[in-house]
């Protein structure tokens, strides 16, 4: 094989940028803020560049079938880490991206300050979300999972107090417990199959012997509570909310991205390993997806109306998200998946949004609001922030009241933006997969889409309660004051949104590709074990 072209080493610059530079960052006094923020800065902008580039490139197919393969240690799949990139994981490479640069500019001014390995923290989870998304074997995936994992751990309790302590404990529990199941599925896998090689096990798995079906189909269960934990589906995702309440705002809304890699993980393995062409396991646990799905759409519904505070609410929504968003993958058609992933792009984007929004709005409460909050967390340990010593921004309370209905649109999937149209195509889509005829649509379908016509009154009813509490009833409202780097970020992710409404068939013309792409299954095992070494001349250092 031919020497690789310089495209084809950007697939595994995003991991190791935020890798070596997370590394190099550990011994950097905290003192050197500025230095360590203009680093992490740098590292985040590549990483987007990166991102974007690698979408330009498969969506351009620069690589044949639009899949790039980049084997690391210059070991063929399946024996070697073999890194991967496509559609579906280029658009969770610019989503993630886009999201981490906006926590970074937002906490650059206060959280970021607090504690001294924010920054290592945070491009550790960066590194481990690419890692996770690049990734098409079962073991370095539940590697990369636990880099992430471990950096949230840190995050998660950063800025300490009693109530971030308790829920980070939490928080750890329960995604140690599915670390461990994770670990347990990967070895019944290896045990059926002799591989972890995601395109390796779609072409065993049709071969299996009946024995070793039944003990994939086990593994497989296993796998998918340590995915379904880390997604939050019902009743798995009881951990949630509490974690989203209690994190402080930029690492909560780097939470939102870390709930949608189980649901792409999901995505990825089930679409792969259990697709048509999987003999007997075709299909296998689709129908349990959808009814998991319809109960975390429920479980969602019913804590979102009950919420009171806005961080609650926004985790409740999160679980509202993942629950349609398994539900749809559970329907595994085409079109249905199409708006699925449109959907997936909009909801993230909002709720991130929404999470950095919550601690702006908290500066409009009066005083009095302040110092009972303070009363009640008493003798409490707290390494909050002070407050900045912003300027009020012209239009303060203007900007803050259309991104927080921007958020709650998207969120609830009221017209006219992003969330609306997906929720519209899902229905269009979801009808119209079904066989024609009097009797065609089946009531699992009739009560997918009233569940999530449900979700979305109940989303709009409890975030218009709140913001109705926040920007009207409060009495006489003062403009907050606020830093640049703080309302920047906010509005773009809300602008974002706009943008996906406006330009909606572009988006859909780039899921639909993505779809098509998923579905070719026989592509990805072409690509990825049809990768060879590449071969070094006999004067220029060896065979390999």
């Amino acid at each position: 094989m031919s020497p690789l072209s310089w495209w084809d080493h950007l697939i595994v610059l995003p991991v190791l940028l935020p890798l070596v530079a997370g590394a190099l960052l550990i011994p950097v006094n905290q003192k050197h803020h500025q230095l360590k923020f203009g680093c992490t800065a740098v590292v985040s902008i590549l990483s987007w560049v990166l991102a974007v580039a690698l979408m330009l490139l498969v969506d351009g197919e620069h690589w044949p079938k639009g899949i790039g393969v980049y084997l690391a240690a210059n070991w063929a799949a399946p024996f070697g880490i073999a890194l991967m990139v496509d559609r579906l994981a280029a658009l969770m490479l610019v989503l993630t991206a886009t999201i981490a640069l906006a926590v970074l500019v937002f906490s650059a001014q206060r959280w970021g300050r607090v504690g001294v390995h924010f920054h290592s923290l945070f491009l550790f989870l960066l590194m481990g979300l690419n890692g996770a998304f690049l990734t098409n074997d079962l073991f370095n995936l539940f590697v990369f999972f636990e880099v992430m994992l471990a950096a949230s751990y840190g995050l998660v309790l950063h800025g300490y107090n009693l109530n971030r302590i308790r829920a980070g404990m939490q928080y750890i529990a329960v995604n140690l417990v599915a670390s461990f199941m994770f670990l347990i599925g990967v070895a019944l896998i290896y045990a059926a199959t002799g591989t972890l090689n995601i395109p390796d096990l779609a072409i065993r798995v049709p071969m299996l012997r009946p024995e070793d079906s039944y003990l994939l189909s086990v593994g497989a269960s296993v796998l998918a509570l340590a995915f379904l934990t880390k997604g939050a589906m019902w009743p798995l995702g009881f951990w949630l909310p509490s974690t989203y309440a209690s994190a402080c705002p930029p690492v909560a809304a780097l939470l939102v991205v870390m709930t949608k890699v189980g649901v792409y993980a999901v995505l990825r393995v089930w679409l792969a390993v259990f697709g048509d062409s999987a003999g007997a396991l075709a299909g296998f646990g689709l129908a349990a997806l959808t009814v998991g799905g319809m109960a975390t759409l429920v479980f969602g519904t019913i804590g979102m109306l009950a919420s009171q505070d806005g961080a609650r609410m926004a985790g409740y929504g999160a679980i509202i998200s993942s629950g349609t968003l398994l539900a749809v993958i559970g329907q595994s058609g085409g079109a249905v998946l199409a708006a699925g992933l449109y959907y997936l792009v909009g909801a993230t984007l909002a709720m991130s949004a929404f999470m950095l929004l919550l601690e702006l709005t908290e500066r409009i409460r009066p005083p009095g609001a302040s110092l009972l909050a303070v009363t009640m967390e008493a003798f409490a340990i707290d390494d909050k922030p002070e407050d900045p010593v912003g300027v009020v921004i012209p239009g303060t309370l203007a900007i803050l009241g259309l991104s927080f209905v921007g958020c709650a649109l998207v969120i609830s999937g009221m017209p006219p933006l992003s969330g609306f149209v997906a929720k519209f195509s899902l229905f269009h889509a979801l009808l119209d997969a079904s066989p024609p005829g009097p009797g065609g649509v089946t009531p699992t379908t009739w009560v997918l889409i009233a569940l999530v016509v449900l979700a979305g009154l109940a989303s709009i009813i409890a975030l218009m309660r709140l913001g109705v509490r926040t920007f009207w009833a409060s009495g006489t409202v003062t403009p907050p004051s606020l830093l640049a780097s703080e309302v920047a970020p906010v509005t773009a992710l809300v602008a974002l949104c706009l943008v996906l409404t406006i330009h909606a068939g572009t988006a859909f013309a780039y899921m639909n590709r993505t779809v098509d792409g998923l579905k070719r299954v026989g592509d990805y095992s072409e690509r990825v074990l049809g990768q060879s070494p590449v071969i070094r001349a006999a004067g220029a250092g060896g065979s390999r």
